[in-house]
């Protein structure tokens, strides 16, 4: 790996403004060719992408997603599905039976799924676009998968916003580097030392992006958000979808 593209990895930032500037379809498909190259689990390629153009269905994802307005006026808007159905047909094609329902297939769809995605974020912050991921989608999927026809052993794992950015926020800061890289066996003595000084960084960044609104550590938003349920319909719903089942 070269330099120019570790610094443009460290250079990532959400965009959540785009100019009008659109971006050519052959563009795009470069993106998902270069998220077809990312690694994948035992060659399995578990990922569908779904490139969403209708108005009216962006529309309607923006509001599933939270009201993200951007989800409905971003040049491009993809997609990402963990995707496990096209397997059921190829094993159905060669008059075998599929074992589905297994958690291990739920894992390894997933993550060829971030795998995938973030290739094609990098692609395109190469090419001097912008991305947003989002988890919003999830919020509502029984209604983002009805939208957007999915089938069993298929699910949107999260969206993508792409286009040309028309604003630079600050880079956010990361983890202390000594947190998150340890040696031979997992140690967490020193951890909250180093993450009490670098709550100190964070409120310092949302102070300065936010003019004074927003003064909050990582840990204080990491503790005021983990004591709420998470999407606790996520699991009847990859459970209906035929994952997770063993």
């Amino acid at each position: 790996m070269t330099q120019s593209v570790i610094e443009l990895l460290k250079q990532h930032r959400s965009i959540r403004k785009f100019t009008d500037q659109p971006v050519p379809q052959d563009c795009v498909e470069q993106l998902i060719e270069a998220g077809q190259a990312a690694a994948t689990s035992s060659f399995i390629q578990a990922c569908t992408v779904i490139q969403v153009n209708d108005p009216t269905k962006r529309t309607a994802l923006a509001s599933y997603a939270g009201n993200q307005a951007y989800v409905a006026s971003a040049p491009v808007f993809l997609v990402f599905c963990a995707d496990m159905h096209r397997h059921q047909r190829i094993c159905e094609w060669h008059q075998a039976e599929m074992l589905s329902g297994f958690t291990e297939q739920f894992i390894t769809a997933t993550v060829d799924c971030a795998l995938f995605a973030q290739n094609s974020a990098i692609a395109a912050e190469s090419l001097g676009m912008g991305v947003v991921y989002i988890g919003g989608l999830r919020n509502q999927i029984e209604q983002v998968s009805e939208l957007l026809q999915l089938p069993e052993l298929v699910y949107p794992v999260f969206g993508m916003c792409i286009g040309y950015p028309d604003q630079n926020p600050e880079i956010k800061p990361r983890l202390p580097l000594s947190v998150v890289l340890k040696q031979d066996v997992y140690e967490d003595k020193q951890d909250l030392a180093a993450i009490e000084a670098y709550d100190e960084a964070v409120r310092h960044y949302y102070q300065t992006r936010t003019g004074g609104k927003k003064v909050m550590g990582w840990s204080d938003q990491i503790s005021a958000m983990l004591v709420k349920e998470a999407r606790p319909h996520m699991l009847d719903y990859l459970q209906g979808q035929g994952f997770l089942k063993r």
